[in-house]
């Protein structure tokens, strides 16, 4: 049994690399296109770390300091992320999707002593961004790990802000620590895998299931080039021998539509981001013979309900409690409630994945932090995911779960991706409908089918063909959305 780090001189690059100091020579990353691979060692990529956080010292910043990052899908993200961390600066992660006054916004909001960019990425004002350079950084000295206590502030990361504005999240060093609760209670990972996140290097679930926590073990990240196209990653995973596959739903519905070749090397397949219908779960277990595991999480905690392989989760459920946390169910006056109720899931303030506070608001307190997830646990304590509070539907005074619904019309003959919201048709009048991708279908068949596997209050009134469902950048159903295209269809 390894012996405890010391919580007191802890720095969070230098624990996820240590790993890799023992095995120098092995294959920590690589790039991978049609053509070949950009390979790096755990020498060559602590080298690059360090010397980043040279490089970042010697631009003036203080350990504390924010580091803004404004950088695409390459090596140079990861790189610069955990250099700032080694150096004790604090990186924070922003989409490179977001447009010029929404980055100046958060950049006013989170202060940052220096930004890194790169070209075609909007940038705020101030301060005067440095363009990333990989070479330079590499050449530079390295920096001696900034040690302290594992409490202190180590990265900002900002919630989707699907609700509101984005409000900047403040994690501790010791945050690394409590994902390797999902080591095994999700995603099954060993030393010896070559994990594969479809995801780009920017996206703060690759940073941590596709890179931080295989680098934690010692084991192969891998992550597609950007020419790399969806439809071409069964090649991908097939001549680079992944063994664990991490993405979203978006993407195995892509993949299923594609075809897929015989994956020999394929133990099993990671789903976060959005939720996995159990019809899509099935389709891809019964084409490829290996199971997915669904994780659901946030911004301020990471995943911590998951199925893994070794308490895989049953057919409609998300997953269990990972060993180590503390849930609990709460009603709508904060009292827990009992099994197969559905109610708001909240984790206990004392677990150390937990953010430290939004940034300018005082940390958690009492002894549930609640996640605006609605869910109900059954009997086995399989969690069961029901959308989030502010999405539950509401029509004629009774509340729905529009996860509830999705996947009770997931078998629609045809359809291949759907999504239901509440809207209003007329004044004062809410109803729930059905949008969906594939194959158009009379109303009066989509409404039999409805009518057969849910009650009539749960049943949509409408239903309305799309050539896609909007999602947002992470794949999530974007259901305002819906509810606009719905009213555009609406007569004059």
């Amino acid at each position: 049994m390894s012996a405890l780090p010391d919580l007191t001189r802890f720095n969070l690059a230098a624990h996820v690399l240590a790993a890799g100091h023992a095995t120098p020579d092995k294959l920590a990353l690589a790039v991978l296109s049609l053509t070949g691979a950009e390979r790096w060692s755990y020498a060559r990529l602590i080298g690059a770390v360090r010397g980043a956080g040279s490089w970042m010292l010697a631009q003036g910043a203080q350990p504390g300091d924010r580091i803004l990052l404004r950088l695409g899908n390459t090596p140079a993200y990861p790189v610069a992320y955990l250099g700032a961390i080694a150096a004790g600066l604090v990186p924070v992660a922003t989409s490179p999707l977001l447009t010029a006054p929404e980055i100046t916004r958060m950049s006013a909001a989170i202060r940052p002593r220096l930004v890194l960019s790169a070209p075609g990425i909007a940038l705020p004002p101030a301060p005067a961004a440095q363009v990333a350079d990989l070479a330079l950084w590499e050449a530079q000295p390295p920096c001696d790990w900034h040690l302290g206590d594992a409490g202190r502030e180590g990265y900002v990361v900002f919630t989707s802000g699907t609700s509101g504005t984005p409000l900047a999240v403040r994690h501790a060093h010791r945050a690394i620590l409590a994902r390797a609760l999902m080591h095994g209670g999700w995603e099954g990972l060993t030393v010896a895998d070559r994990l594969l996140h479809a995801g780009a290097f920017n996206w703060t679930y690759t940073m941590g299931t596709g890179l931080l926590d295989p680098w934690t073990l010692g084991a192969t990240a891998l992550i597609p080039a950007s020419s790399v196209q969806i439809e071409q990653l069964p090649l991908v995973l097939r001549r680079h021998d992944a063994t664990i596959l991490a993405t979203v739903p978006t993407v195995l519905r892509r993949l299923l539509r594609a075809g897929l070749p015989p994956l020999p090397r394929l133990r099993h397949v990671l789903s976060a981001g959005e939720p996995l219908p159990a019809a899509l779960r099935a389709a891809w277990r019964a084409q490829t013979g290996t199971e997915v595991h669904e994780a659901l999480g946030m911004s301020e905690i990471s995943t911590f309900i998951s199925s893994c392989p070794d308490h895989t989760a049953p057919d409609g459920a998300t997953g269990y409690p990972q060993p180590g946390r503390h849930i609990a169910i709460l009603s709508e006056t904060g009292q827990s409630l009992p099994v197969g109720e559905i109610g708001q899931l909240a984790v206990s303030t004392g677990d150390p994945g937990l953010m430290l506070s939004y940034d300018g608001h005082p940390p958690p307190s009492g002894p549930w932090f609640a996640t605006g997830d609605m869910v109900h646990q059954d009997a086995d304590g399989a969690i069961h995911y029901h959308g989030r509070a502010d999405e539950m539907m509401n029509p004629g005074g009774v509340r729905v779960s529009p996860r509830e619904v999705e996947q009770a019309l997931s078998g629609l003959p045809g359809v291949t991706d759907l999504a239901v919201a509440e809207v209003e048709p007329s004044p004062g009048i809410r109803i729930i409908a059905c949008f969906y991708a594939g194959t158009a279908l009379p109303e009066s068949t989509a409404q039999a089918f409805a009518a057969e596997r849910l009650a009539r209050y749960k049943c949509p009134r409408a239903f309305r063909h799309l050539p896609e469902i909007p999602r947002g950048p992470t794949g999530k159903i974007n259901r305002r959305a819906l509810a606009t295209l719905f009213r555009k269809d609406l007569p004059a």
